[in-house]
């Protein structure tokens, strides 16, 4: 009993320092705090088995992304992040800093053709400010722009614009139900920002060789 705790502390010991030390594993460690945790299991499943690999950013293995090339995700923001979304980056997708999205939503920037359905009709962005939260079971359509603060209540379908943000919207098609009073929402910031696994002074780099956003 003894040695397996001693065993066990030294474990424990290795682990704490490699996630700390070693390049690779950092994030892990400097993002334990954030809104979109980068956890060992997450990393594993994606990173060495495979679910959503090219990802740039954390993905749980029951989400699905396309084209991670024409999403932006900004700090702390991971589409797909929670399980069971939808990421179609046929066309591109923008979303700022901070911005949370829950379980199960989608984001489709193009549709199947009316009249033929083996075709997509025209491809248009989708651009989601700061700070938003859109929530479970949400739909987000083609040529979508929401605004800093958009708050996207559960089980809407947005397929309009609301570009001056700050509000709260829902209903199919998603309404503004309440404004929001820009004096009160927090831009609060994190000690260590990322963009996914990408450390905010090394993205625009990555941007700039790897994506089409």
């Amino acid at each position: 009993m003894f040695f397996l705790r001693v065993l066990k502390k030294t474990v424990r010991l290795a682990y704490s320092l490699a996630i700390k030390h070693v390049k690779w594993l950092r994030p892990i460690y400097e993002t334990r705090e954030t809104q979109t945790p980068i956890t060992p299991s997450m990393w594993f499943l994606q990173k060495i088995i495979g679910f959503n690999r090219r990802a740039y950013w954390p993905v749980h293995f029951t989400s699905i992304v396309t084209n991670f090339r024409n999403i932006y995700a900004g700090i702390e923001t991971c589409p797909g992040f929670m399980p069971g979304c939808y990421i179609q980056g046929h066309g591109r997708i923008y979303i700022g800093d901070y911005t949370q999205i829950s379980c199960n939503v989608g984001m489709i920037t193009s549709n199947h053709d009316l009249t033929d359905n083996r075709k997509h009709s025209v491809v248009k962005d989708i651009v989601v400010g700061r700070y938003c939260w859109i929530g479970m079971n949400v739909v987000v359509l083609p040529g979508v722009i929401l605004g800093d603060y958009t708050i996207v209540a559960a089980g809407s379908v947005v397929s309009t614009s609301f570009l001056e943000g700050y509000c709260v919207v829902a209903g199919v098609p998603a309404q503004i139900i309440k404004h929001l009073n820009p004096g009160e929402c927090v831009f609060h910031k994190s000690e260590y920002e990322y963009h996914g696994y990408i450390r905010k002074d090394q993205f625009e780099e990555f941007r700039r060789k790897r994506l089409n956003v």
